[in-house]
């Protein structure tokens, strides 16, 4: 259990504290309420771009990573659809340090020519080695767009096309700063052996006078209910072929996103798993098999996915795990097979709660989903789930015409005939 104090600034800046007397570290966590689902679907990969950007100094600060440096710090971000997280890590006397630095680039960021010539080099230098010149890496960027047709989830966060990024303007970026950087629309928690008191007045005092502007209210378009299954193949130069079957599911708000969680769980966590025991120990099918959702804060994807061993009939695969999803949807868990998976995801959250930095993040993502509260009261919402439940969910999700499937070939193996693209 993580308690916590939270307090508003005038600003609409959100601040939550949790005071941790196990490290001297302190965490400032910083999280922008915009991921690529809140982009121009002409102009993708721009919450990604700007979190490069956000590292090119601001104003008063020409080196991010040098001043933090000095003070014994270090920093990172990432992106996702949904939003982008901002952390820092450094000794608790010297929290104000990453105060000044965060207050500095949320007010006046260093956006120039320069820094977005060189930003935007180093993006689609990241577009091309991790997603078109690694093996499997364009995988999301052929699913995305075959499970969505509507919703700005058709694209990951490196965006739909590397042109986008390269067209990208300076005009362009200073628009999509404004649109999105700003204090209403941004969640910083701090967690440290330090009182709320006191960080409130160092908060206040960094980002008290960072003036707020009107929220663009994003106008996401809902994605319209799936009535048919979805088949795309490909052919690829990797070493063996994945198949991949992505079905419909419920939105983060939904109490059937933790049968999802779990019902994946029970088929793919673990050596003691469904998927683990049926399809790896016991067939010459499968090099591996996972079950997973996408955590989308809309509606998301459970994914089933598995790498076949050289030269397996690629229907023969496929059918087999069919069988596994068949079997979810026909007979109920046991009350073991159950419990065993709920224990594990009980203890899986208790363990992350012993980070400091997760800590950090965990506070910023639930405030962000509208119910803080709620990262104390997941573990009674996986404690009620139910063979009922389970059976319920997979009836309603493990369907045919829910399903989108990506045929993933390896070019040196062979495959019965399917059409490529």
């Amino acid at each position: 259990m993580i308690d916590y104090k939270k307090s508003t600034l005038k600003n609409g800046l959100t601040l939550l504290t949790h005071r941790d007397s196990s490290s001297p570290i302190a965490v400032v966590n910083v999280l922008y309420k915009v991921g690529a689902r809140d982009e121009n679907p002409e102009k993708t990969g721009f919450a990604h771009l700007f979190e490069h950007l956000m590292f090119s100094g601001s104003r008063n600060v020409k080196s991010f990573d040098g001043e933090l440096q000095i003070v014994g710090g270090e920093n990172n971000a990432f992106t996702c659809n949904d939003y982008t997280n901002y952390y820092i890590t450094l000794p608790k006397q010297n929290l104000e340090t990453a105060l000044w630095l965060e207050a500095d680039r949320m007010l006046h960021p260093n956006i120039t020519q320069q820094n977005l010539d060189t930003q935007r080099s180093v993006v689609v230098e990241e577009f091309n080695q991790r997603y078109l010149n690694q093996p499997y890496g364009d995988v999301w960027l052929l699913l995305r767009p075959l499970a969505y047709k509507t919703h700005p989830y058709s694209w990951a966060t490196i965006g739909k096309n590397v042109d986008h990024i390269k067209n990208a303007t300076l005009d362009d970026v200073k628009k999509f700063f404004d649109a999105h950087y700003f204090p209403s629309n941004a969640i910083i928690s701090i967690v440290a052996d330090i009182d709320h008191e006191k960080i409130a007045r160092l908060v206040e005092k960094w980002f008290s006078e960072i003036p707020d502007r009107p929220t663009i209210k994003s106008n996401i378009p809902k994605e319209l209910p799936q009535t048919e299954l979805r088949t795309l193949a490909v052919k690829r130069n990797v070493p063996l072929t994945y198949l991949y079957k992505a079905y419909k599911m419920c939105n983060r708000h939904n109490p059937d996103y933790y049968v999802c969680d779990v019902l994946t769980d029970i088929l793919s966590g673990g050596k003691s798993s469904r998927m683990y025991k049926n399809l790896i120990k016991n067939t010459d099918l499968f090099a591996s098999a996972n079950a997973f959702i996408s955590g989308d804060i809309d509606d998301g994807l459970l994914i089933v996915c598995a790498n076949l061993l050289p030269n397996v009939d690629l229907e023969i695969a496929e059918k087999t795990i069919d069988n596994e999803i068949e079997k979810m949807c026909t007979k109920k868990v046991s009350k073991y097979e159950l419990d065993k998976v709920k224990n594990k995801i009980e203890a899986s959250q208790i363990y992350s709660e012993t980070s400091i930095m997760n800590k950090a993040m965990i506070l910023c993502y639930y405030e962000m989903l509208g119910n803080i509260d709620l990262m104390n009261l997941e573990p009674d919402y996986y404690r009620a789930i139910t063979a009922d439940d389970i059976m319920r969910v997979s009836q309603n999700v493990l369907v045919e015409e829910r399903c989108s499937t990506l045929y993933y070939k390896s070019a040196k193996t062979d495959f019965y005939d399917c059409e490529i693209e």
